[in-house]
C-alpha cells in the first residue's frame, strides 16, 4: 500500500468528454433498428450509467419500450460500433493535464473507476495518452460489482495500491457520489458532466465548475 494520496476519477463526463462518440455509436444501433437518431443535446438524459442503461434510456427517449427489445444484443452491437468509432470526438476536458501535473508534483497518484467496460476504458485512455499516468483503470466489468457498490471503488483503490483513508473520488453523477459515500471516501463532483440533475442535489462534499478548480477543492477538503 502506497502512502501517497490518491485521486480516483470517473471517466465519461469527468475527465473526458465522450458524448459525441457515445451518441454516434448509439445512433448506429438505433438506425439498425429502424429508429430515428437521438440528438446530441439529449446526452445528459441518456449517458452516465453504463452502456445498458444508455441504450434503455435511448429507447425510452424515442418512445420505445426497452422491454420490447433485446437490450443485450443491442448493447453488444453498440460496443462493436463504439470500439471502432472512438476516439474521434472524445477529448480530455480543458485543464486535465495541467491539473494532473500539479497533483503529481505534489506526490499524488491517480486511478479511474468507471462503469464503462474495462477494455474500452483502456482503449480510450490509451489513445488519449492518459493511461500511462494512472495507477489503475477499473471498469464496470473488472469486478463482480460496479458503482454505486462500494466494492467497485474500494477495489480500484486497492488495485492502485492506495488507502481509502487517503483517497478522494471525483465524478459527475449520483453513481460517483453514492459509491464514495458507500466506501466512506470524500467526493468532489464536477458540474459540467452528464448528470441528469444538478450535482449539488446529490450532496457531494464539493462541486467544481472546471478541472482547474480541483486543487483548491481538494485543499479545502483535506483541511
Amino acid at each position: 500500500m502506497s502512502t501517497k494520496p490518491l485521486l480516483v476519477f470517473d471517466l465519461d463526463g469527468t475527465i473526458v468528454d465522450t458524448a459525441g462518440d457515445l451518441i454516434t455509436s448509439l445512433n448506429l444501433v438505433m438506425a439498425e433498428e429502424g429508429l430515428p437518431a437521438i440528438p446530441h443535446a439529449a446526452v445528459s438524459t441518456i449517458v452516465g450509467a453504463g452502456a445498458r442503461a444508455m441504450i434503455e434510456r435511448g429507447l425510452a427517449y424515442l418512445g420505445e419500450d426497452p422491454a420490447s427489445r433485446d437490450v443485450s444484443d443491442l448493447m453488444a452491437r453498440f460496443i462493436v460500433h463504439y470500439s471502432r468509432v472512438m476516439p474521434v470526438d472524445s477529448r480530455p476536458y480543458p485543464g486535465l493535464n495541467a491539473t494532473l501535473d500539479r497533483f503529481e508534483a505534489a506526490g499524488w497518484r491517480f486511478a479511474v473507476c468507471t462503469n464503462k467496460p474495462e477494455a474500452l476504458s483502456f482503449q480510450l485512455l490509451g489513445a488519449l495518452g492518459i493511461a500511462p499516468r494512472l495507477a489503475a483503470i477499473c471498469g464496470g466489468d473488472t469486478f463482480p460489482v460496479r458503482k454505486p457498490d462500494a466494492r467497485h471503488l474500494l477495489g480500484t483503490i486497492a488495485a492502485a495500491g492506495g488507502d481509502p483513508a487517503n483517497t478522494i473520488m471525483v465524478g459527475d453523477s449520483h453513481n460517483d457520489i453514492d459509491v464514495a459515500r458507500n466506501a466512506q471516501v470524500p467526493v468532489i463532483a464536477v458540474s459540467f458532466g452528464y448528470a441528469d440533475r444538478p450535482v449539488e442535489e446529490f450532496a457531494p462534499d464539493a462541486v467544481i465548475d472546471r478541472l482547474d478548480d480541483l486543487w483548491d477543492a481538494v485543499a479545502r477538503l483535506r483541511r
